[in-house]
């Protein structure tokens, strides 16, 4: 199948932080883009712009022969696939499904194993590079599934990504993205930690960014929310209670496989007291708030 402007209307689920700039890219290639998200106000910049409302997952399914999702928790992924008004329900044969949102690997093997027996496409496409490499489409995109569905669908993940990489069998892209967050989970304490002490040592913690952005300590953490953080901007580009989530998944994913990570259960720990402060909506980088009692 060629995706062509002709023949591809693509359906896009869940317009969040990240959502909004990922289907709006669609739009601006000159794709009919269908949207669906649970709070329709989210939607409405897209709706400006050429987009179709569709009053639920299922409905959006019935118009698109490709369908993006990019949703906040597992049981929404469930719930926006295999529920009464879900994707798989309504999709008609041959459509391709790809999901983005960071979820668990067991999931989507089980979306994969539903949509081939209704003969449909599904990839697990998880994404990495927060807010600004959604809007500026160049998001890391880790993808599970067949091979030779991710070749096709190759050229309308480049509309949204510059790193994407095919990762294996259904599921692999969520276990990479779970390498990508235990990652994550221990730097940030670290990118937290190092600019706390660098104001008690009456330093200017911009100016010592200068020194140790580009060295040994280098990490996309420190380059892009480490200034968020010296500005006291706790916005989200990646809202707490989802890096909670993820890490969860992380945790039960090395538990099946019997293994230890005492750095991911540490900041999953720090998260959670930052969370109950209020900050679940905040960014990431609001782990600062915890480290700088």
């Amino acid at each position: 199948m060629e995706f062509n402007k002709d023949q591809t209307v693509v359906g896009f689920v869940g317009t969040g932080v990240m959502g909004k700039n990922m289907a709006g890219h669609f739009l601006s290639a000159g794709y009919q883009v269908h949207v669906y998200n649970r709070t329709k106000a989210k939607a409405e910049d897209l709706i400006e712009k050429g987009a179709q409302w569709q009053d639920s997952p299922g409905e959006l399914a019935r118009h698109c022969n490709v369908i993006i999702t990019m949703v906040g928790f597992p049981r929404d992924v469930e719930e926006v696939y295999l529920g009464e008004q879900g994707i798989l329900g309504n999709a008609k044969p041959n459509s391709y499904l790809i999901d983005m949102t960071t979820s668990s690997p067991a999931l989507a093997r089980r979306i994969y194993d539903a949509a081939r027996e209704r003969q449909m496409y599904s990839l697990d496409a998880p994404v990495s590079g927060g807010d600004v490499g959604a809007k500026e489409a160049r998001l890391s995109i880790m993808v599970g599934g067949d091979r030779d569905v991710f070749d096709k669908v190759l050229p309308l993940l480049e509309f949204m990504g510059t790193n994407i990489v095919y990762q294996g069998e259904a599921g692999a892209g969520q276990h990479t993205k779970m390498c990508n967050q235990i990652a994550i989970a221990s730097n940030m304490i670290g990118v937290c930690e190092a600019l706390v002490y660098a104001r008690k040592a009456g330093l200017d913690p911009t100016t010592v960014l200068k020194s140790i952005e580009t060295g040994a300590a280098g990490s996309w953490s420190l380059s892009n929310l480490a200034p968020r953080i010296i500005a006291g901007n706790f916005a989200p580009g990646f809202y707490v209670k989802h890096f909670i989530k993820d890490m969860g998944i992380a945790l039960q994913s090395a538990a099946e496989m019997k293994l230890d990570t005492p750095g991911l259960a540490l900041a999953k720990s720090l998260y959670e007291q930052l969370a109950a402060m209020g900050e679940e909506n905040s960014g990431t980088q609001a782990l600062y708030k915890v480290i700088d009692k």
